[in-house]
């Protein structure tokens, strides 16, 4: 007997660098029977993936060292290969007098990423806690803060000394940086439909977000709420993120991976799973 047929539940964060690969879903153009989407932030993302409350996640990397059984859809990514400015250290001080850092909670990614920098490049002997993204609260009693997503984009950088995570990491590997990608969990593929390709599904609506009359829309619909202009919120989209995952964005992950190993800011990630394109059921 085939296993019974189910909903694909789909766990997504309301942050405007998502905003393209959601376009089919808040559109109607996705199988619409097929999923049930629900907005979050990033690390609870991975944690609906690993209590299995949800089936497809768009999970930090860093998620993927501690949930098992995952597979990555292919192709698509938010990632950089340049300065990214959505993920900022923003600091009061040089950055050889910064000691002490209050760290956004909202990302696992990026917290790791900082602490690779940190202790592969720029000194180790740093503390850190988490705190809420409010940059003033947060130098209240700490040299610099860590910002993630829409707060970062925001951040006044004339007030502040400021450095762009991704240019960093790029500048010093030469390699694009992935902060989040698509996951599902193998057991849910066992009650999605025989003839659902989910990597084209997930490809197609990014696409559409990406095309630039969409694209137009979602900074609209994003003006006010981020206190940008229209051209900025494109630029941004279309110039500081890459959706893409190709061979060098993995290659980057990998040695990601293998850093934030080495300097213990992440467990041991497992072996890189895609899902095999046109496949879902995985029995």
């Amino acid at each position: 007997m085939l296993p019974k047929m189910k909903r694909l539940r789909v766990s997504a964060i309301s942050y405007l660098n998502t905003a393209p690969l959601m376009w089919d879903f808040e559109h109607g153009l996705a199988v619409g029977s097929e999923f049930e989407v629900a907005y979050t932030l990033p690390s609870r993302c991975a944690a609906r993936l690993k209590d299995g409350s949800a089936d497809i996640g768009i999970i930090p990397a860093a998620a993927y060292t501690s949930i098992v059984d995952l597979l990555i859809l292919p192709g698509v990514a938010i990632a950089s290969r340049r300065a990214v400015r959505s993920i900022l250290l923003v600091s009061k001080v040089p950055l050889a007098n910064i000691r002490t850092v209050a760290l956004d909670n909202s990302s696992l990614t990026s917290i790791a990423l900082l602490k690779v920098l940190f202790a592969k490049w720029w000194g180790g002997d740093r503390s850190f806690t988490l705190l809420a993204p409010d940059i003033q609260q947060m130098l209240t009693e700490h040299d610099a803060g860590l910002l993630i997503g829409d707060p970062a984009l925001r951040v006044d950088r004339s007030q502040y000394i400021t450095y762009d995570l991704a240019e960093e990491w790029i500048r010093l590997t030469g390699k694009p940086f992935v902060f989040a990608f698509w996951a599902v969990r193998r057991e849910a593929l066992k009650h999605a439909g025989q003839d659902l390709d989910l990597a084209a599904v997930f490809q197609q609506s990014r696409d559409h977000g990406l095309a630039p009359e969409n694209l137009k829309q979602i900074a609209r619909k994003w003006e006010l709420r981020m206190g940008l202009d229209q051209d900025a919120i494109i630029s941004y989209l279309t110039e500081n993120i890459y959706y893409y995952l190709d061979p060098e964005c993995v290659d980057g992950m990998s040695l990601f991976f293998q850093y934030a190993q080495e300097c213990g800011a992440l467990p041991r990630a497992p072996e890189l799973h895609f899902l095999e394109p046109h496949r879902v059921a995985i029995l």
